[in-house]
């Protein structure tokens, strides 16, 4: 039996592959299981609102592939703040997330990533931060009713770019299907901003947290930092979230339009997995 599974974001892939095609390439370069994106794209978004027929043709190649899409990130909340002041933009926010469950629950994803800001695109204040906790708390009844668990990303802004932070909001929200997914770049970047050590963080979401998103950063940089180039100690953080009960991981690295994106995608599973099995 394995200790653990580790899944492969969707956006390291080609985005001319198809579902087949995808799901594919991450067993060829030795994952688990893919997380896909919800992004701020209408394609993307479009996913929320398929067919049974569509969403028949991705369960169908997951069982011809032999490999299960488990996770989601929905970025899309991102350009669609459901803490938005601007009650057309948060109300759309929020129908892509209650989609976004609804369409998980459908073809058997077990995880929703939700980005940790209550505005973007914008200023935090008293009030992005009070339409943030009430459309939160909305989002954990459907997640309740629908049986998929919603996970907090630790983003890059100050509002929820830590564990601690997103522990504030879970609490409140006090729902057993609303819990914590680290992003370990982004936490190390807050880290070396605040002054505070990584692991110390992680250690205040004990018993909250369900996953975690391997990404590589530098100070001040949050994305397309490729593995092992940048400052993200990976071997403490994975040893910190094991034995926090963390049993499920994702690298999360894009296509760059480079001729090696496959060569990157099995390398950055190839340097994790290494990580990964040393834990006992």
């Amino acid at each position: 039996m394995k200790k653990y599974k580790i899944g492969l974001y969707e956006k390291a892939m080609r985005s001319t592959l198809s579902w087949k095609e995808m799901l594919e390439c991450t067993k060829d370069c030795g994952y688990d299981y893919m997380e896909i994106s919800i992004d701020a794209s209408e394609k993307r978004i479009s996913r929320v609102y398929m067919s049974e027929q569509e969403r028949k043709e991705i369960v169908d190649a997951m069982f011809e592939t032999g490999v299960p899409i488990q996770s989601m990130s929905v970025s899309a909340l991102t350009k669609y703040a459901v803490g938005d002041p601007d009650p057309e933009i948060r109300n759309r926010g929020m129908e892509i997330a209650v989609k976004s469950i609804e369409f998980a629950a459908a073809i058997g994803i077990r995880t929703v990533m939700i980005p940790g800001y209550d505005i973007y695109f914008g200023e935090s204040t008293v009030e992005t931060k009070r339409y943030f906790l009430e459309n939160i708390r909305i989002m954990a009844e459907v997640a309740e009713r629908e049986g998929v668990l919603l996970g907090f990303e630790t983003m890059e802004n100050e509002f929820m770019n830590t564990v601690g932070k997103a522990v504030h909001y879970v609490d409140r929200v006090n729902s057993p299907y609303l819990k914590i997914y680290p992003d370990a770049g982004n936490i190390t970047n807050a880290a070396v901003l605040y002054k505070h050590d990584v692991c110390e963080d992680l250690l205040l979401g004990e018993g909250r947290l369900i996953a975690l998103h391997l990404k590589e950063t530098k100070p001040g940089i949050f994305r397309e930092v490729p593995f092992l180039t940048g400052h993200v100690k990976f071997e403490r953080v994975i040893k910190t979230a094991w034995k926090l009960g963390v049993r499920r991981y994702v690298t999360e690295l894009w296509d760059v339009g480079q001729d090696s994106w496959k060569e990157d995608i099995c390398f950055a599973n190839q340097s994790m997995r290494k990580l990964l099995d040393a834990q006992e």
